[in-house]
């Protein structure tokens, strides 16, 4: 690609629908990472749309560089950081007159963009816990009781009659790229600095590229530092193996950060998935400190104070990064667990119930909670299971919680849990 030029051509292509809300979340969420000068860009590709938003003229960058008043080269780097956060695609054409079409996406939901597992938490970082708990409240979602309430609402085919049939066509939607970790490693200088008789370059497929280079985003690592831990994790086939690199990595993370893991493995539930507070019943306080304690804590308390394993850590580390369940939902899954396997938190019994929330699309402690009820109640009623099986489960469990109140007990094993909130 030629050095971008004053006389060069664009083209904006609006792939998506863009809402107000897109553009508030793109300054309350985007702004604060990719800075002012990539918003005003975005915006200003927005506007050089036609009247009915679809694409724009052939314009010149000479265009750009006049209404954002700016120069080429830092309208190029926020065009570049845009395209890394999925909001632009950028097509290049030589010729003469070099030619360029950029393709707008729409910006994430504040509920995709807060629980996505790399904004998140460069957002928190950039911003702080105040202003992040402010972003929380305004985003977060109103809750209403509709107990005693019946819903009358009418459906489709009870208030219309279908008579004729509408042929197909192509309808606009919103369209929002995948934004993973990319290029973080250079594979080629990764390749140099392993000797060929221990790598068989046939193991750096894309599943294993895309791993390394999320592991070497979420823990900091440059291409060298990756290559040393890979070299450790590599079989005698020259393969490597992924549960070993997975370890590897984490362990030399916490080795040079003093025993601290990555950010996510301490995050509680999002304050905007939370129940609202005011029930002071049992069921609503076990909830609350599913809610209020990272599932590192939650783990530790669990275990009087003990620190976790370095298996339960990649178990944790498993159900948050890799399948991106929620804190609270990871929470009500190891009570689950712990309650129903004398103690043992068996990794594959772990995996089938959290492969199972993931497909149901549980993101809360309640609706983990009610989920594990009715999958306990299916067990019972289809096999033959004995008495002190089915009393093997957490209080939660019990139809009439809802109305009791809490022992001494209780209180005294919740606030130890309590403990563990950060």
């Amino acid at each position: 690609m030629k050095l971008l030029l004053p006389a060069d051509i664009y083209t904006v292509i609006n792939k998506t629908i863009i809402t107000e809300e897109d553009k508030r979340n793109l300054i309350a969420l985007y702004e604060p990472i990719i800075g002012p000068i990539a918003v005003c860009l975005y915006l200003t590709l927005i506007n050089d749309l036609n009247i009915l938003g679809l694409q724009s003229e052939d314009l010149t960058h000479h265009h750009l560089m006049c209404v954002m008043k700016s120069d080429l080269i830092t309208i190029k780097k926020a065009r570049e950081t845009l395209e890394s956060v999925g909001l632009l695609k950028t097509y290049y054409k030589d010729g003469d007159v070099s030619s360029y079409i950029y393709e707008l996406y729409s910006p994430m939901s504040a509920k995709e963009f807060l629980t996505h597992p790399i904004f998140n938490v460069v957002l928190y970082n950039n911003i702080g816990k105040r202003e992040y708990e402010n972003i929380i409240s305004i985003c977060q979602k109103v809750n209403f009781s509709l107990d005693g309430y019946e819903d009358v609402s009418m459906s489709i085919n009870e208030n219309f009659s279908s008579s004729t049939i509408i042929p197909e066509f192509d309808v606009r939607v919103k369209e929002k790229q995948s934004v993973n970790a990319k290029n973080v490693i250079d594979f080629d200088a990764l390749v140099a600095s392993i000797p060929k008789n221990i790598l068989n370059e046939r193991s750096l497929n894309k599943k294993m590229k895309d791993l390394i280079n999320n592991l070497a985003f979420v823990y900091n690592l440059d291409t060298l530092k990756m290559s040393e831990i890979i070299r450790s994790t590599i079989n005698e086939n020259g393969f490597i193996v992924d549960k070993e690199l997975r370890k590897k990595t984490r362990e030399y993370y916490t080795y040079i950060n003093n025993g601290k893991l990555p950010t996510l493995v301490y995050q509680a539930q999002p304050e905007y998935l939370r129940k609202p507070k005011g029930d002071s019943s049992k069921r609503a306080k076990l909830i609350y400190m599913f809610e209020s304690v990272s599932p590192y804590d939650f783990l530790k308390a669990k275990y009087k104070g003990v620190n976790p394993t370095p298996r339960d850590l990649s178990l944790i580390e498993y159900l948050r990064l890799d399948l991106d369940l929620k804190p609270a939902v990871i929470n009500v899954l190891l009570e689950y667990v712990l309650r129903t396997n004398n103690n043992k938190l068996s990794r594959a019994y772990v995996e089938t119930i959290a492969g199972q929330w993931k497909r149901s699309g549980v993101e809360t402690a309640e609706e983990a909670m009610n989920l594990a009820i009715k999958s306990k109640n299916k067990v019972v009623k289809t096999t033959k299971v004995t008495q002190k099986q089915i009393e093997k489960v957490p209080t939660w469990f019990k139809q009439d919680i809802k109305d009791e109140e809490i022992s001494e007990e209780e209180k005294k094993e919740l606030e130890e849990l309590m403990k563990g909130i950060k």
